[in-house]
């Protein structure tokens, strides 16, 4: 039963998840954390730095991981994680099929142009959940969150010294 309940919320994920990862987060954690109760709120989070660290999507890094710990197989987590990529599988055939056809409507344009603002606010709502008094209980993490930022947006430094510099300033500093 847990397998049938794990494919459903990750085949719903998939299927509303328009924006990627990032923006399906608030999604996902709605599910996971406060709908179904799997993990708790630290653990989402510690989740999400895992899979932010590991190649791939953070949203399917994400099922896989909480897949197999719900479950306790690896057959959890390979059902989170079809589950995951089957509704936008489904999808892209579907608009491959048609895009051509249809690629100068002009609803069709307008309903791209109204999907965009919609994945930054959803974006948007992730990060400000992931700010929480459990993970940003100090100055110093605020800190590593205003340089890692300003190293990226105005530095233009790699994401991956980001994580590097931060994971070994966490790890000397807590």
């Amino acid at each position: 039963m847990i397998y049938f309940k794990l494919f459903w919320v990750y085949f719903k994920i998939g299927l509303f998840g328009f924006g990627g990862g990032y923006a399906i987060l608030s999604l996902i954690q709605h599910e996971v954390v406060e709908v179904n109760q799997w993990v708790t709120t630290e653990e989402f989070t510690d989740i999400l730095a895992i899979s932010q660290m590991t190649p791939g999507p953070v949203g399917i890094n994400s099922a896989t991981y909480i897949g197999y710990q719900v479950t306790g197989s690896v057959w959890g987590a390979i059902v989170a994680t079809l589950a995951t990529v089957l509704p936008s599988f489904i999808i892209v055939i579907l608009i491959a099929r048609f895009f051509f056809a249809f690629r100068n409507n002009k609803w069709i344009k307008g309903a791209f142009e109204g999907i965009r603002p919609a994945a930054v606010g959803m974006i948007a709502s992730a990060a400000i959940m992931l700010m929480n008094g459990t993970n940003f209980i100090d100055w110093i993490s605020v800190a590593i969150c205003v340089l890692s930022f300003v190293a990226m947006y105005f530095m233009k430094l790699h994401p991956i010294w980001i994580i590097v510099i931060s994971g070994a300033a966490g790890y000397f500093i807590y």
